[in-house]
């Protein structure tokens, strides 16, 4: 019994920490901040009953899986939300089997959280972004498409799809996947820099 609410209440403290501590002040999405605590709430509440009944988990965890499925078909969601899901998710599978020892639920559920909080921190690859971009001409050759990517964007294409090329409207969308160069922002701060020296500059002739 003392393992069960060790469980319940470790469960607790690591989804809140996952989805206010974690999640919210990095997306600001409040829906899903209860999408989350309810997925796993629910999760831990259906695990704990199965685990002690004839059906077994296996079910439970089947129909869970499909309402997921079908949740995460959403357009709306971004790849770094539905890991966040997953791991929803689990925390309630850990906290609903509550394994012995008494210490291996809290460790797990601990180690969730970190993973999520350093894999998905905002320093880790923070110059690297991906965007989709719409270019009003066709480039059938990968070279020239990633020769003009990285002109428009002032950055290093590591990966481009082609996700339609249109010859006859001469149109290409892509979705690319680039790296800031320090260098570009380098020289764009000083392009800043010696703007306003030159609008100081003149302001001051004209005064």
């Amino acid at each position: 019994m003392i393992n069960l609410w060790t469980a319940i209440g470790t469960d607790i403290v690591a989804i809140v920490l996952l989805s206010y501590a974690v999640y919210f002040r990095r997306y600001y999405r409040r829906d899903l901040v209860l999408a989350y605590m309810a997925l796993n709430v629910g999760v831990l509440a259906v695990t704990m009953l199965l685990s002690n009944s004839s059906a077994g988990a296996g079910l439970g965890l089947g129909l869970f899986g499909i309402l997921s499925i079908i949740r995460l078909r959403s357009n709306s969601i971004t790849q770094e939300e539905v890991a966040y899901y997953f791991v929803a998710l689990a925390l309630g599978l850990v906290g609903g089997l509550h394994p012995d020892p008494m210490w291996l639920t809290p460790a797990l559920s601990a180690l969730l959280v970190a993973v999520m909080y350093a894999a998905d921190h905002p320093r880790f690859a923070r110059q690297t972004f991906r965007q989709t971009v719409t270019l009003d001409v066709a480039h059938p050759n990968q070279e020239t498409l990633k020769a003009a990517l990285g002109e428009l964007l002032g950055a290093q294409v590591l990966h481009v799809v082609v996700q339609e090329l249109d010859m006859v409207r001469d149109l290409t969308i892509v979705d690319v996947r680039f790296r800031i160069l320090p260098t570009v922002a380098r020289h764009s701060a000083v392009s800043d820099t010696e703007h306003i020296a030159q609008r100081d500059e003149m302001l001051a002739v004209v005064g």
